[in-house]
């Protein structure tokens, strides 16, 4: 049986709440936020009527004394949350991003690996079914290896309440998801950046509703990243879409169900090398998946094993690098290198 505190009671929470009831052997001991109706609503809501109620977590945490904490919180208010949950022994899944600046980042991480605590991230676009997919096809080396992979993310919402009055909204608060999956379906390590910002006139948010990136992941990859919150119209899926150029074909994602690829034939009409297509396969068994699910799930058999999550902090944070990267070459209109080794 493993025990934990939620903190964060917003609209986020409901994620990892119906998640967290589909996982037997989980409890859901505490909630925790700074409008106690609001923790009282979401206990009531989940019929979590034995669960301690409070304002302040490290109250919470000593009157149930969990084994974990799931930190849902805005992310100014990330670090404190961290050192709370280590302070109190406990493993600390949190959600996106890490932390609001590089050097909180590494304060967490570090502060992770002395407590010696299980640290992860809800990275939940990695646990997309057509994410692993692309990962295990490029893998299988049936186009070569990816050379070029580019994103485009369209959508805009209107979300009102803090997002709106953000800086650099786009970037900090939803590139990571991109970002990441990047990294991740193409085996890349971050190591430089040039990027650009900039606010439409139809834009409803205060700053950073648009950006442009082209990213070096490494072994001659390249990733070129374009976004806006502030596009009316063509919707993209919330996953962007894709297209990965690799030595012998491309791949295509829509974001939702729509994934082919080509590959190169050894014969040329007139300009043109011909292609054909190639199946993609379909979801290993091997393959975890599941969003929220998959990684609570993923972080307390990590717990109970011993053994390292994949979305583990002190990887994530090349991730939430590439945010800050951007970030900084935006603010500067310089190329911006990222560092590529994880924090030990």
């Amino acid at each position: 049986m493993m025990n934990a505190v939620l903190v964060g009671c917003g609209a986020m929470s409901k994620a990892w709440l119906d998640a967290a009831r589909q996982i037997d052997g989980l409890a859901i001991v505490g909630l925790v936020d700074l409008d106690a109706e609001r923790a009282r609503a979401r206990a009531r809501e989940y019929g979590l009527d034995s669960a301690a109620i409070g304002t302040s977590l490290d109250q919470v945490l000593d009157q149930t004394k969990p084994q974990a904490v799931f930190d849902v919180v805005v992310p100014a208010a990330r670090r404190d949350v961290a050192f709370s949950a280590f302070t109190h022994n406990c493993h600390l899944l949190t959600e996106k991003p890490l932390a609001d600046t590089p050097e909180n980042a590494r304060a967490i991480v570090d502060a992770a690996r002395q407590a010696g605590r299980v640290h992860a991230v809800v990275q939940n676009r990695r646990y997309v079914a057509n994410v692993r997919r692309i990962r295990r096809f490029l893998d299988s080396g049936a186009i070569g290896k990816p050379t070029s992979i580019h994103a485009d993310f369209f959508v805009a919402p209107h979300f009102g309440g803090f997002r709106e009055e953000m800086a650099h909204v786009l970037l900090l608060d939803m590139a990571i998801h991109t970002f990441d999956a990047a990294r991740y379906m193409v085996a890349g390590d971050p190591a430089g950046v040039y990027c650009q910002e900039w606010e439409p006139a139809n834009s409803w948010y205060r700053q950073g509703s648009s950006a442009s990136a082209i990213f070096d992941l490494g072994g001659g990859k390249r990733f070129t990243y374009a976004g806006s919150w502030c596009a009316a119209g063509f919707r993209t899926s919330w996953e962007s879409t894709w297209r990965i150029v690799a030595e012998h074909g491309s791949l295509l994602w829509d974001g939702e169900d729509g994934l082919k690829a080509e590959v190169v034939l050894s014969v040329r009409d007139g300009l043109f090398d011909l292609t054909q297509p190639i199946i993609v396969p379909p979801l290993d068994p091997a393959d975890r998946v599941g969003g929220h699910l998959g990684i609570i799930k993923d972080f307390i058999h990590a717990i109970e094993t011993g053994s390292e999550p994949e979305t583990r902090g002190s990887d994530n944070i090349k991730s939430l690098a590439m945010v800050f990267g951007a970030i900084e070459s935006a603010e500067t209109g310089r190329r911006v290198a990222i560092p590529t080794q994880e924090t030990q």
